[in-house]
């Protein structure tokens, strides 16, 4: 039989945490606000891909900005070759929503999580519409410059979506 006193010795203890020079509690709190920053930032761009709205494209996306898109040769860029990112998935699924599930930020960069969902309703990959609902998680890596995305590399689980709408056997 275990004794409780070794516990209760153990709970009555305080909890020490490691005190930090004020330059790094300084540098922490700017990590800390950046992550928020970023965070707003991406539910503003959830708010742009969601809708496909021009003047939050031009607000959020660089002129110079380049996306690596897979099953394109060429990166697309700017705030127009994001639009054409939205329309060609819109194509197929005019109702596709993004849901933004988690970011991770660190300096320059954001990698977001998400949940895409929709219904397949017009051809898409050369597969004729089947009407099938689908959800599909995306991993995309960002990167800003004077508060604009300068760069996205995008990876969305292609091969789930094409199964769930019947393209690949399961």
């Amino acid at each position: 039989m275990v004794s409780a006193a070794p516990l209760t010795a153990l709970a009555a203890e305080p909890a020490t945490t490691p005190k930090l020079p004020a330059q790094q509690v300084g540098k922490n709190a700017d990590v800390i606000a950046e992550a928020q920053a970023h965070r707003l930032f991406m539910q503003r761009f959830v708010q742009f891909i969601n809708t496909a709205d021009v003047r939050l494209a031009s607000e959020l996306v660089s002129p110079k900005a380049i996306f690596y898109v897979p099953g394109r040769a060429e990166p697309m860029n700017g705030p127009a070759g994001y639009l054409e990112i939205i329309h060609m998935m819109r194509s197929g699924f005019p109702d596709i929503q993004w849901t933004l599930e988690e970011t991770v930020a660190e300096g320059d960069k954001v990698v977001a999580r998400f949940t895409m969902r929709g219904t397949h309703q017009g051809t898409f990959f050369g597969v004729p519409a089947t009407g099938k609902k689908i959800a599909v998680q995306a991993l995309n890596i960002y990167r800003f410059s004077a508060g604009q995305i300068i760069e996205e590399r995008g990876q969305p689980d292609l091969l789930d979506l094409l199964r769930q709408i019947g393209a690949v056997p399961m």
